[in-house]
């Protein structure tokens, strides 16, 4: 049975509604018609590898369109919307690698849906994190962190939608570090494995980026567009990530094709989650037709500064 929540917005002149659909595996979020979004609870395999829970995907574009992508063939553990590290460990013991889906389990332990008498809805999340390279004396696996997740979904408005992403970490054991690959990339982090057709641009706070095997710095925000539309117009997909995020502004690993767009942190080192005051990672993708317009995408960037 599904359940639906629904939340009357206001757009523009035109009434449309936002709704969030439980199903088996997790919930859809719905405008009117359409649908926005997928929070994948439970776990997924493929043919019981790359097991992994607590993303999203399919992220729709405002036309309908599939952006990002599930179990690519090129990189199986990619994940539509995802933040995940390679280096999860306790003190020097390596004991998960959450970016290739290895020795981890995300256990969403509750989601609760929240409808706004505003323009939004929300899902908000708790999760913990579990490796079975580290058990109690009888075998279970013991929390490693304990994660608070807030997705917010906003009415589409004029040409754009607006999503927000507020990741809360909590180390549940002492001496436990959180880090990128251990190589000159350092990629992990926030990331969102979209779809790159031919035509695919790259734009940054300074302008035109062009992606590199290491990271790079495009500033406080970065675009993504490419003829995403059946009709092959330009759309895509702003990643903003917000100035009180650890790291501002972070590096970006790019590329144009086969990979993921990463924002950056922490990096080839690891750094030490407390067990008392969570780190709390902060971004909004705000989806849109047409290519960047950067005096547009730094309105943007400066309103959710101000949030």
């Amino acid at each position: 049975m599904a359940f639906v929540f629904v939340a009357a917005t206001q757009a523009e002149e035109t009434s449309s509604s936002l709704q969030l659909v439980e199903q088996t595996e997790g919930w859809l979020v719905r405008e009117g018609d359409r649908d926005v979004l997928f929070y994948q609870r439970t776990a997924k395999s493929r043919d019981g590898e790359f097991t992994r829970a607590h993303y999203v995907h399919p992220l729709y574009s405002l036309d309908g369109q599939v952006l990002t992508e599930d179990f690519p063939q090129d990189h199986l553990h990619h994940r539509g919307v995802f933040w995940a590290w390679h280096q999860l460990l306790v003190g020097e013991q390596s004991i998960g690698d959450g970016w290739v889906c290895r020795d981890m389990v995300w256990d969403v332990t509750h989601v609760e849906p929240v409808t706004d008498a505003g323009s939004s809805v929300a899902l908000r999340t708790r999760v913990v994190w579990k490796s079975p390279q580290r058990t109690n004396a009888a075998g279970t696996p013991k929390p490693l962190v304990q994660e608070r997740t807030t997705i917010r979904v906003h009415a589409a408005d004029h040409d754009a939608r607006k999503i927000d992403f507020e990741i809360q970490l909590l180390a549940a054991e002492e001496n436990l570090r959180l880090g990128g690959s251990d190589d000159e990339k350092g990629y992990g982090g926030f990331s969102v494995r979209v779809r790159i057709p031919e035509g695919v641009r790259f734009t940054g706070a300074g302008g035109t980026v062009e992606p590199q095997l290491t990271a790079v710095d495009a500033g406080a925000w970065l675009d993504v567009s490419a003829p995403y539309d059946q009709d092959g117009a330009l759309s895509g997909v702003t990643i903003l990530p917000h100035l009180s995020s650890p790291g501002f502004p972070q590096p970006w690993i790019l590329r144009r094709e086969r990979s993921m767009q990463n924002a950056v942190w922490p990096g080839r080192e690891p750094v030490q989650l407390s067990t008392e005051s969570p780190v709390i990672l902060r971004y909004r993708l705000v989806l849109h037709r047409g290519g960047a317009d950067r005096e547009r995408i730094e309105r943007w960037a400066s309103q959710y500064a101000e949030q």
